[in-house]
């Protein structure tokens, strides 16, 4: 099991458990966060832009050049932002933090 802690736009952390091999985006759906993920996880949107915390941006695989100009268009956009869809969970991201832009907009769910 990995633990995926969000920091929720209150400033509070909700800790969820997920499967290795789950993307982040299913997880933070599961979570009810507020990331709409449009594309269904195709890198043709940015609506999963995620900023992971700076100690576990290293335990993430590099972005493709395409994620990076996915990224690109991402409001808010940092040097720890990704696309949630593009991340696979791993044992070495147990614990990893994430925290969804006070930018983003989830149109499907109001």
């Amino acid at each position: 099991m990995i633990r995926v802690r969000f920091v929720e736009r209150d400033g509070g952390v909700r800790e969820v458990v997920a499967e290795a091999g789950d993307s982040l985006l299913r997880v933070a759906q599961l979570a009810d966060q507020p990331l709409e993920g449009t594309c269904e996880g195709q890198m043709a949107c940015s609506t999963c832009h995620v900023i992971l915390a700076s100690a576990d941006f290293d335990a993430v695989p590099p972005a493709s050049a395409v994620e990076e100009d996915m990224l690109d268009l991402a409001s808010g956009a940092t040097r720890t932002s990704r696309l949630a869809c593009q991340i696979v969970l791993t044992a070495a991201m147990d614990r990893i933090t994430v925290a969804i832009p006070p930018e983003s907009r989830n149109m499907q769910r109001g």
